[in-house]
């Protein structure tokens, strides 16, 4: 699994997450099985169609005052949430994944 997000914070908190289901993170997108990505990192609604387009899972998050790259990140088929939500989506992935 690939965590990419600028933010510190966030990234700690969903490396823990992913620590405690017992999976991996990895830095190499290619070997990646779920991407969690942040929608206001740039590029990252191309980087989300790529992904998509490769069929790889994607868990987008983002503030909910950006609702528009929230939902044209739904349309390009990633599961997209609210950054208050990303933690319980990813433990949900998580724990139906392994």
């Amino acid at each position: 699994m690939l965590v990419a997000t600028r933010e510190l914070m966030f990234r700690s908190k969903l490396r823990a997450v992913v620590q405690a289901a017992g999976a991996e993170a990895t830095r190499d997108e290619a070997a990646a099985q779920l991407v969690v990505l942040d929608v206001e990192a740039p590029g990252a609604l191309e980087r989300i169609r790529g992904l998509v387009d490769k069929g790889v899972p994607v868990l987008a998050f983002g503030p909910h005052v950006r609702a528009e790259l929230l939902r044209a990140a739904r349309e390009l088929g990633a599961t997209a949430v609210p950054n208050s939500q990303v933690e319980d989506q990813l433990r949900q992935v998580l724990a139906t994944s392994t």
